[in-house]
């Protein structure tokens, strides 16, 4: 558990210099998670360098000294100042060793890795491949005695998609763009008597589609999760319609095995022409815009504990909060295991839209 108290004590660590990146999609709450990593390092007497550009910018050997005023006016900012990429030449052999050779270039005794389940498998391949680098024979014929760099990662994705923590940053912004836009349409729904099918992201994930959904009072939620059966969706439909239901809302994460919206909407209408049947999909929509407070507080929590784990020893980690306190998960375990939707919400959903 995270002891806020901890906060205050003076660090012991003989780490004198932190490097923070954002990497893979970028999500709300971001920037306000990078401005708790640069003023909690600084409190505690850090150097923190900001790399730009994810891992390829860690190749590329683009890296800026932070100051507390590099951070000033960012927390209700979407996207991420440090912005992101997806580095193809990081995973391989010859991209790694650049990576190494810029970080200790740079003089980085640690790194706080921001983003999803991509960048920490980057992160956990990156930390075995330091390994067999300092091991392997130098022309003197002995392996090297330098140390690994840890790093330290803190969840950042939309999708919410990630073991070992409750909530990821950028997700209760992602589901509440979500929510304000199925409103939206539902008024227009109403009005002319329609058929939304809405699309949100969740490729391999439906937590954004079904707490937008529930919240948006849909009549059916499409998830990667449960098997989508069309003919029980058109039985669905059809019993609204004998309720007098004249406009109806069906949510589809776009990960769904039968297709994404349009796909699903086309099969639908060919056997229930009772609507006339539209189609929206949000898209990367639902990634931008001013962070929430529940985005922008959890942001600053993870980001504190991340520096306050690189100063303990820990490495090869993610920060999380489970029942509102600070966890660690291996970038193993967080990555490999699967996160199950909650169970009892979705079947809330035949219930709320009977």
């Amino acid at each position: 558990m995270f002891n806020n108290s901890s906060i205050q004590l003076p660090s012991t660590s003989t780490m004198k210099s932190i490097a923070v990146f954002t990497s893979g999609g970028d999500s709300p709450g971001m920037n306000a998670c990078i401005r708790a990593v640069v003023r909690a390092g600084i409190y505690k007497g850090l150097t923190v360098v900001g790399i730009r550009g994810g891992y390829e910018g860690m190749i590329e050997g683009d890296f800026m000294e932070m100051q507390s005023a590099s951070v000033s006016n960012i927390v209700q900012r979407g996207g991420t100042i440090l912005k992101s990429s997806r580095s193809s030449r990081f995973m391989t052999n010859d991209g790694m060793k650049l990576a190494y050779e810029q970080l200790k270039k740079n003089n980085i005794d640690g790194v706080v890795a921001i983003g999803g389940d991509g960048t920490f498998k980057g992160a956990g391949e990156f930390y075995t491949f330091q390994q067999s680098l300092l091991s392997a024979p130098s022309q003197s014929g002995k392996g090297t005695l330098l140390e690994r760099i840890p790093f330290v990662g803190i969840p950042g994705t939309i999708d919410n998609d990630l073991y070992g923590t409750d909530y990821t940053i950028g997700y209760d912004t992602a589901v509440n763009t979500a929510l304000e836009a199925i409103d939206k349409i539902r008024d227009t729904a109403d009005s002319h008597h329609r058929l939304f099918f809405i699309e949100v992201m969740g490729k391999d994930a439906g937590f954004i589609a079904l707490r937008s959904g529930i919240a948006g009072g849909a009549e059916a939620i499409l998830i990667p999760e449960t098997k989508t059966d069309i003919s029980q969706l058109i039985k669905t439909l059809k019993e609204g319609w004998q309720r007098h239901k004249y406009s109806m809302i069906v949510v589809v994460a776009e990960g769904d095995e039968q297709g994404g919206a349009f796909e699903i909407a086309k099969k639908v209408k060919e056997k229930f022409t009772h609507y006339d049947t539209r189609v929206t999909v949000l898209g990367h929509l639902q990634r931008g815009g001013r962070p929430t407070c529940l985005d922008r507080v959890l942001a600053s929590r993870l980001g504190v504990a991340a520096v306050e784990a690189l100063l303990k020893g820990e490495k090869n980690i993610m920060v999380g909060i489970q029942h509102w306190n600070i966890t660690y998960t291996s970038f193993d375990k967080a990555t490999k295991h699967h996160k199950d939707i909650n169970r009892e919400l979705f079947n809330m959903v035949k219930i709320l839209a009977s």
